[in-house]
């Protein structure tokens, strides 16, 4: 019963963001600013977009994206309106230009560096004599590791 609420608890929360009283009288234009505001980022809430939020800045953002559509502005042109009044921090999905490159770039860089770097180790030790690895004896400490275990 418990693990039922909470799996209902989790789904119902997009749906309740959303205040009624938001929602254009217009089904097309309501479908298109839920669509804008799906890809832009509630400032609060961090990884949540506004359309899921229940954060005041959010419900601000929702209702500018509406007044964007009934206006008349293109999708696109309305992300625009809200990316320059906000930065690109609202956008979910970050632009691939300019100085964004590096951070779209960072991640897999890294990866192909720690890859190299345990490639590189992995080989390095293999390549060693056994003598030198580490957990192998000398003849000395053998003899005397006989003895001990003898006693």
């Amino acid at each position: 019963m418990i693990r039922a609420l909470l799996i209902w608890m989790l789904l119902a929360t997009p749906a309740l963001a959303l205040d009624p009283s938001e929602l254009l009288p217009d089904p097309a234009m309501e479908e298109r600013a839920r669509e804008i505001s799906k890809g832009l980022r509630c400032p609060v809430c961090q990884n949540e977009s506004i359309d899921e939020s229940n954060a005041t800045v959010a419900q601000d953002l929702r209702a500018l994206v509406r007044e964007r559509v009934v206006a008349g502005d293109t999708n696109a042109e309305a992300v625009a309106f809200i990316v320059d009044r906000y930065g690109e921090y609202v956008l979910l999905n970050p632009q691939r230009s300019g100085a964004n490159m590096a951070l779209w770039l960072a991640g897999p860089a890294m990866l192909l560096l720690g890859a190299g770097v345990a490639f590189a180790y992995i080989r390095r030790r293999d390549a060693q004599p056994k003598s030198t690895q580490a957990g192998a004896l000398s003849d000395e400490e053998a003899a005397r590791l006989s003895r001990i275990l003898d006693d």
